[in-house]
């Protein structure tokens, strides 16, 4: 597994110690998404120094301060389309090249990680995060029906408002503890739960799901 960072370098490597403990081959490697070079640079790693590639995650993306459109400037919209979307892209493209049947890969799957904010806009708080992550799905249909004959199936997980770090980002770090009534379960989700679910999109049970989005949302 390669694992990529943005800044956390004590995090990333506890990650990297936990999956080598358990039995598992593991490489942190610190690179932006938001830069076109960092990408093609972990994708050469990968291709140098891990097994074949059959699987994607596409998780990177920020969250900026909550505010209304009228007050957003350009470059805080350029920085969460460019990481949001445009960095989901180039990782999918670069992924598709190792992985496509038709160009000598073992096809494999693809999860992009969207948000239930995609369905509910986020109002008053992050428009352009919620747009960027409706771009994730309407992205997730497109690809999967282009790679579908190449052996590669492309789905999204769009969780609803889970427990990490992210709502600092946004000036609210306990945003989930706030809105949580809102959800039908009555309760925040946790990383663990949608990491369940990708993994499963990613498995052999999953294999006849291409181009499918799943909410990890606790009924919201």
């Amino acid at each position: 597994m390669c694992l990529t960072y943005h800044s956390n370098d004590v995090a990333a490597q506890k990650v990297v110690s936990d999956i080598i403990d358990g039995g598992g081959i593991a490489k942190a490697v610190k690179a932006d998404v938001a830069v076109e070079a960092d990408i093609l640079s972990v994708f050469d790693i990968i291709k140098q120094q891990m097994p074949p590639l059959t699987a994607l995650v596409n998780n990177a993306g920020v969250l900026e301060h909550h505010m209304s459109v009228m007050q957003m400037s350009f470059d805080r919209l350029q920085r969460v389309f460019t990481t949001n979307i445009i960095g989901s892209f180039i990782c999918a493209r670069e992924a598709v090249k190792v992985m496509s049947a038709k160009q000598g890969g073992k096809g494999g799957g693809i999860v992009n990680i969207s948000s239930v904010a995609a369905r509910l806009g986020s109002p008053h708080e992050y428009v352009d995060y919620a747009a960027s992550k409706g771009a994730i799905d309407s992205f997730t249909i497109g690809l999967a029906k282009e790679v579908a004959e190449e052996k590669i199936r492309v789905n999204a997980v769009r969780p609803g408002v889970i427990y990490t770090d992210i709502h600092a980002s946004g000036g609210e770090p306990d945003r989930v503890d706030r809105v949580k009534d809102a959800v039908p379960m009555k309760r925040g989700g946790t990383a663990v739960e949608v990491a369940n679910a990708v993994l499963w999109l990613l498995s052999d049970e999953a294999g006849y799901i291409t181009g499918t989005t799943l909410d990890v949302s606790g009924g919201r």
